[in-house]
């Protein structure tokens, strides 16, 4: 638990949700309405929702033809699955993105609440739905993905929590998109729970790592190359790669 919180410590991501954090704290006791819990509530759904549905087709898209694109992509994804175990490469690049999501999907919210609520609520529902209860669900699932890569003891949740995401790395990357704890009503919601027969068929010990991808495709090679990864991703479960 505490190597998962140290590296949790040193996400980008999160260092720049928390101050709107604190501040949707803030308005949640200054302003507290018994509506405000269901906002909270709202954001933590839609957080699990959306964690899902950019698991499964934005970062495992079709691999991009382009290179350049292909590499934010190897980035944001490609390169976790070829090397499970580097923190370097259990979040994305870009430590910006999430508050630049998080900011457009307050303004939406809000445009779409101003109508019904009145601007003043609808931001003070928006605001806490998403940096409130969307930040802590987000901030929830990179725990529970640490947790999953990070070596160390585990106790029962850890490893309830590892053994099910790592089937997703292991076993079969098209199943399995969910990584937050109890969540896996989603998969079998939109029919990508883990099936062992399903996974038996579909596994190929030489693409497993690479998500299906001959690993010697030229883009991939290139995208190491441009990320400074000088040896080929091991086949191995467990083991690391070296730069």
């Amino acid at each position: 638990m505490k190597e998962a919180i140290r590296v949790l410590m040193n996400m980008g991501s999160l260092h720049r949700l928390f101050p709107f954090w604190v501040l949707g704290l803030v308005a949640l006791v200054n302003w507290f309405t018994p509506w405000l819990l269901l906002a909270i509530a709202y954001g933590v759904l839609a957080q699990f929702f959306v964690e899902y549905a950019m698991h499964r087709f934005l970062l495992h898209r079709e691999p991009p033809t382009d290179q350049g694109v292909f590499n934010e992509l190897y980035r944001s994804h490609i390169g976790h699955h070829e090397f499970p175990n580097d923190p370097e490469f259990f979040t994305g690049g870009d430590h910006w993105y999430a508050l630049r999501f998080g900011a457009i999907s307050f303004v939406a919210h809000t445009l779409v609440l101003w109508p019904l609520l009145g601007l003043g609520p609808a931001t003070l529902f928006a605001y806490v739905a998403l940096f409130v209860g969307s930040v802590s669900a987000f901030t929830f699932y990179e725990y529970c993905h640490t947790l999953a890569h990070v070596n160390v003891p585990k106790g029962w949740f850890g490893q309830r929590v590892t053994r099910t995401h790592l089937a997703h790395h292991f076993q079969d990357h098209e199943a399995t998109f969910h990584v937050s704890f109890g969540m896996n009503w989603i998969d079998r919601l939109f029919g990508t729970k883990h099936d062992p027969d399903v996974a038996r068929q579909r596994f190929d010990r030489e693409t497993i790592l690479s998500m299906g991808m001959d690993p010697e495709d030229l883009r991939l090679v290139t995208a190491r190359k441009a990320f400074g990864i000088t040896k080929h991703p091991r086949r191995r479960h467990g083991q690391a790669h070296q730069r």
